[in-house]
């Protein structure tokens, strides 16, 4: 047989600030006689009681530049708790935010961004002034070293990049940091989930000669450049070998190792999806969902900041009803490190699919056929605390795509929910005590994608985002998350 694997965070959403400054630049690993300058917007996207979410955005005015370092103050002792795009290190007030691999390098009139979320106590001002690589932001061009020419300098008081008017928009993981339910992980093959982020997205692997390319974005905050994978893999086969985690946390997730089922790779490991198998379209534009078929499965163990114990967790994925079964186990969340079935509530995983796990094994027959979101607890899918759906109106979810959401306080309730990824709102089918058992959790820091706690590998189904998130995200939370999704334009 196959196995199987409230606390609510009470947020207001505040007013948006946004500082614009513009400055001197200096290279961070060029010559010295390059000329320099940048303009850096700080925007302040979102603010509840004793935390706040921010956007900053660097622009080269100067010559193009590799490396760079910003650094600032903060007036009322804010501390950095995430960042994402790049590092940071904080001493008291002070600040520095060092470029992350990919973002390095801005050319004349391009840009960085990078965004935060914070922590404040009595006021949240934004920092009064910026430098880059050392050099104080005074808001013009720095000439080079070249020999000064023979005209007088202008009296002219050099010019600055004028703030935004618009601070970023927010997508799913600024909305859940704003709730007070950070991200801990956030992966998505077809689309940026922080409004900040500008990194790859996955990894994928060409079959005639074993290289590999990173898929990133279009833009800050975009949709995937599908147009690059067409062009590295051209006639030749392609994998996704890894989808990387948008957070600061890095919770990639690579082809998982196997585990207690074997996977059908070398050495029992799982193996990975084709990466042409499921084109879809987003926001107008290509991109690449994932197709996990039977054997496919993605896996992080020791996940940074991951739920553990009875922690409260939230999920979400987008997914599709187009390609389900009844098998063990389409699943997304968290699982245990070991890849073996560690016992009841070892286990906090959205399962999707047509399986009626206790119909199957214990004489309890569900109501409809499905597909359906279910909570993967270990030992157990479950529609209710009691197993097996017995709601007429949850007989099945029918749409292209589909937002499917489960969230565990960790002792006392776990909830379910699903909708139009397309337009609509949210439906609960149920929202009640954890099964018998199964209080308190006993979360591993395990993040699965595509097979049971076990590696149960016989589930199939379609990933284009999801997220998992540190704390029980409030249902406004919630609706705001598949606001920004429906808004993504899937078809």
């Amino acid at each position: 047989m196959q196995t199987k694997q409230t606390r609510r965070a009470a947020i207001a959403a505040a007013a948006v600030g946004v500082l614009a400054a513009a400055g001197a630049m200096t290279v961070g690993s060029g010559v010295a006689s390059a000329a320099a300058g940048c303009s850096v917007n700080y925007a302040v996207t979102s603010q509840w009681p004793g935390g706040f979410g921010a956007n900053v955005t660097v622009t080269n005015l100067g010559d193009a530049v590799t490396g760079w370092k910003l650094t600032w103050s903060f007036a009322a002792g804010q501390t950095i708790t995430q960042l994402w795009n790049g590092s940071y290190t904080q001493s008291g007030t002070a600040v520095t935010v060092t470029n992350a691999a990919w973002n390095g390098s801005i050319a004349t009139g391009g840009n960085a961004a990078f965004g935060f979320n914070g922590a404040w106590n009595g006021s949240n001002p934004v920092p009064a002034s910026f430098a880059l690589n050392g050099t104080a932001c005074t808001g013009g061009v720095v000439p080079s070293s070249a020999p000064p020419s023979s005209e007088p300098p202008s009296s002219v008081p050099p010019s600055s990049v004028p703030p935004s008017s618009t601070p970023p928009g927010r997508l799913p993981c600024d909305l859940y940091a704003a709730g007070g339910t950070p991200c801990v992980t956030a992966h998505s093959t077809t689309r940026a989930l922080f409004a900040a982020y500008n990194g790859p997205l996955y990894q994928v692997q060409r079959a005639s000669d074993k290289q590999y390319l990173d898929v990133g974005l279009l833009s800050a905050g975009g949709v995937a450049n599908a147009a690059a994978q067409d062009t590295f893999c051209g006639s030749s086969a392609c994998s996704i070998t890894k989808i990387y985690d948008q957070t600061a946390n890095h919770n990639d997730l690579p082809v998982s190792w196997g585990g207690l089922w074997k996977g059908p790779g070398p050495n029992g490991a799982d193996v990975p999806a084709d990466a042409k198998a499921l084109p879809v379209t987003v926001a107008g534009q290509k991109a690449y969902g994932v197709k996990v078929t039977s054997g496919v499965g993605y896996r992080i163990d020791n996940a940074k900041k991951a739920p553990t114990g009875s922690q409260p967790e939230g999920i979400y994925l987008v997914t599709s009803s187009n390609y389900v079964n009844d098998q063990c186990c389409f699943d997304y969340g968290s699982g245990v490190n070991s890849h073996t079935d560690a016992g009841n509530a070892t286990m906090n995983a959205i399962e999707w699919g047509t399986a009626c796990w206790f119909g199957t094994w214990a004489n309890n027959p569900c109501v409809g056929t499905g597909p359906w979101v279910e909570a993967d607890l270990e030992n157990g899918m479950y529609h209710t605390n009691t197993g097996s759906n017995k709601d007429p109106n949850n007989s099945g979810v029918h749409f292209p795509f589909v937002s499917a959401w489960e969230k565990n306080n960790g002792t006392s309730n776990f909830t379910l929910k699903y909708g139009n990824a397309a337009g609509g709102g949210l439906t609960r089918p149920y929202s009640g005590p954890l099964p018998n058992g199964y209080s308190p959790m006993k979360l591993d820091s395990s993040i699965l994608l595509g097979t049971g706690g076990d590696n149960s590998h016989s589930g199939i189904g379609e990933f284009f985002e999801g997220a998992v998130t540190a704390g029980y995200p409030s249902d406004a939370t919630e609706d705001a998350v598949q606001a920004s999704i429906t808004a993504a334009g899937y078809r």
